[in-house]
């Protein structure tokens, strides 16, 4: 029973670093992208068109309720 309780504690140091990993995985091909000029301005646009239509879309949706 004390074997269950030791991973257990276990599990939060995991989960953290699970998380940290998969994050920076998937973040460094983005970074190395945007060391680029041309590809850092293509980036920043793409970004504020998803988060303009990710406003338009929550404004509708929440004039429809």
């Amino acid at each position: 029973m004390s074997n269950f309780w030791v991973n257990l504690y276990k599990f939060p140091r995991f989960l953290i670093s699970v998380l940290i990993g998969f994050f920076l995985t998937t973040f460094q091909p983005i970074f190395k992208l945007l060391n680029n000029k041309k590809n850092k301005l293509l980036f920043i646009t793409i970004i504020a068109i998803i988060i303009g239509l990710c406003y338009i879309i929550i404004q509708i949706m929440a004039d429809n309720i």
